[in-house]
């Protein structure tokens, strides 16, 4: 059992799937957890974001989950829709991130959730979602070096097809056995199985991890 009592939690992306259950854990384990959502903050604009930090006191622990995608393959992806997909997935991360930095204290934790897309390919998501999960890998690398003497530990995960709502919504049934037949462990993953381990990250058992991506996909890299 964990015990984050008296840290202040903020997780972006926290309105529903992966992003609510972090949001749900935190509140279970005692800590004062913020959300970022569409209804309260539009990531990809700095203006919203300057807004939303500016009630924020200090941030402890950062999970940036938030994510948009699109099916659509290259030669169907517009400037707009690319700009769309990078200004939330990379842009939005790399600002809230800087921003949270300055609220932080030393020894803090940030997560980013990354994807098995950024990691190698996707079998469902377009070219800009792709580019911007490998982009949040270089990212979390970076800043992990960047703030490492301040004891603030920054890593990444790289879930593959998680049995959020979202999924569910967009793909049939027949679609998602196919996907399984990839899959070594030959199922989707479990919402928890993908929370817990970014509550790990969080936790003073994982002080000495810093700059790593942690792949949660079934066996399939």
């Amino acid at each position: 059992m964990y015990n984050f009592k008296d840290k202040v939690v903020l997780v972006v992306g926290s309105s529903r799937g992966i992003g609510k259950r972090v949001h749900d854990k935190f509140t279970e384990y005692g800590a004062d957890v913020f959300g970022i959502s569409t209804d309260n903050c539009d990531i990809s604009k700095q203006a919203d974001i300057e807004l939303y930090f500016s009630d924020l006191e200090s941030v402890d622990i950062l999970v940036n989950v938030a994510a948009i995608n699109y099916s659509n393959k290259i030669e169907d992806v517009g400037f707009d829709e690319w700009d769309e997909v990078l200004d939330v997935n990379l842009r939005g991360y790399y600002y809230i991130i800087k921003k949270a930095l300055g609220i932080m204290p030393d020894g803090g934790k940030i997560v980013n959730v990354s994807s098995i897309a950024g990691r190698h390919r996707s079998y469902t998501s377009g070219v800009h979602y792709t580019a911007s999960k490998a982009g949040i890998i270089g990212l979390t690398k970076q800043v992990a070096f960047e703030v490492a003497d301040r004891g603030i530990n920054v890593n990444a995960v790289c879930p593959s097809q998680t049995k959020t709502d979202m999924l569910l919504e967009t793909m049939t049934e027949k679609e998602i056995k196919k996907l399984e037949q990839v899959i070594p462990m030959g199922r989707l993953a479990e919402i928890d199985e993908v929370v817990n381990p970014i509550v790990f990250l969080c936790s003073d058992g994982a002080s000495y991890i810093t700059g790593t991506t942690l792949d949660i996909n079934g066996g399939q890299l």
